[in-house]
C-alpha cells in the first residue's frame, strides 16, 4: 500500500475502500470485511451513508488493530454548528465503537459550515480526531475556507475522475496544502467508462482493466481515491495498481478526455442545494 501525508504528518493509505449506497448492515459489514481481507486499510463513511455501526463492527471483527485501520467519516448539514458538530462526532464514535475517528469531514459546504468546522477544531485538539476536512468544495470555496479557518481543511473529498479532471480545483489544494480525495473515481460507470476506449488501450500496454488505469491516473496526480465494490474479485484488482507507471503521453491522452463539468451532480443548481438542505440522517 502507499501512503500519502497530511498537512500535519498522519499518513493515510492512497487507496480507500468506500461503503456509499451499502445501508443494509450485513451487507456492509460484509463488504468491509472482505475489503480488509484483500488488503485495504482506509474505510470512508458517513452518517448518510447509514452504515459506521457496520463499518465499526467489521473491523472489530477482522482481528486488525485499530491503529492500522483509517476510518473516514462526515457530519451531515442538521449538524452544522459548533455545539451540533461536537454532539454528532459523539455519536459517530458511539456507532463505530471507537474512542476516536482518524478523519472526520464536512459532507458540503453549506449551511452554518463555519461554526462546525470550529466545532471539528476542538475536537481536532482534543485528540478524538485526528485530521478534519472538506468535502465537495470548488475551487472559490476551498480558498475562501483556507483563507478563513485557523486549521486549513487537511482533505478535499470531491468528484474526481478522467471525465471531471478538476485541474484548477487540485491546483488550489496543491497551493494550500490540502491533499485531493476522490469519491466516484469510475465516473459511476456514466459514458461507458469501464468500456472507454481510450482508457482500453492504455491498459492493453500494461495488462491492466479501464478501471485499473483510471485509478493510476488519478494516483498519479497525488489523489487519494476510494472506489467501492461489494465484489472481491473488483477489490482486488481496485488495488492492483502500483505495479505500473503511466508515460507522460498517456496521461496526456488522458487529459483530453475532460468534459469540465459533473454529469452526476450539480452543485450549481439551487433545486439540488434545497434537496440536500431537505435531507436528515
Amino acid at each position: 500500500m502507499q501512503y500519502l501525508e497530511l498537512s500535519n504528518g498522519v499518513k493515510i493509505p492512497q487507496i480507500g475502500f468506500g461503503v456509499y449506497q451499502i445501508p443494509d448492515y450485513e451487507q456492509a459489514k460484509k463488504a468491509v470485511l472482505a475489503a480488509l481481507k484483500t488488503g485495504y486499510r482506509l474505510i470512508d463513511t458517513a452518517q448518510g451513508y447509514m452504515n459506521e455501526k457496520a463499518v465499526g463492527d467489521a473491523i472489530r471483527e477482522s482481528g486488525i488493530p485499530r491503529e492500522e485501520v483509517f476510518i473516514t467519516s462526515k457530519l451531515w448539514l442538521q449538524d452544522f454548528s459548533f455545539e451540533g458538530a461536537q454532539s454528532a462526532t459523539q455519536t459517530t464514535l458511539e456507532r463505530l465503537g471507537y474512542d476516536y475517528i482518524d478523519l472526520m469531514l464536512l459532507h458540503q459546504p453549506m449551511g452554518d459550515y463555519i461554526g462546525a468546522w470550529r466545532g471539528l477544531e476542538k475536537l481536532y485538539k482534543e485528540g478524538k480526531i485526528k485530521a478534519i476536512g472538506m468535502a465537495n468544495c470548488y475551487p472559490h470555496v476551498l480558498a475562501d475556507l483556507c483563507e478563513t479557518f485557523a486549521i486549513k481543511p487537511m482533505i478535499n473529498q470531491v468528484e474526481m475522475h478522467p471525465f471531471f479532471q478538476q485541474q484548477l480545483n487540485l491546483d488550489t489544494m496543491k497551493e494550500y496544502g490540502v491533499i485531493p480525495e476522490a469519491w466516484a473515481p469510475f465516473n459511476e460507470g456514466n459514458r461507458n467508462f469501464f468500456t472507454n476506449p481510450i482508457l482500453m488501450e492504455i491498459g492493453k500496454k500494461y495488462g491492466k482493466t479501464a478501471a485499473q488505469v483510471a485509478l493510476r491516473w488519478n494516483l498519479q496526480r497525488g489523489v487519494i481515491v476510494i472506489p467501492k465494490t461489494v465484489h472481491e474479485d473488483r477489490m482486488k484488482q481496485n488495488l492492483d495498481v502500483f505495479d505500473f507507471v503511466l508515460s507522460k503521453a498517456d496521461m496526456e491522452q488522458i487529459g483530453t478526455m475532460d468534459i469540465g463539468h459533473s454529469e452526476i451532480v450539480n452543485h450549481f443548481d439551487p433545486q439540488w442545494i434545497k434537496l440536500l438542505h431537505s435531507l436528515k440522517f
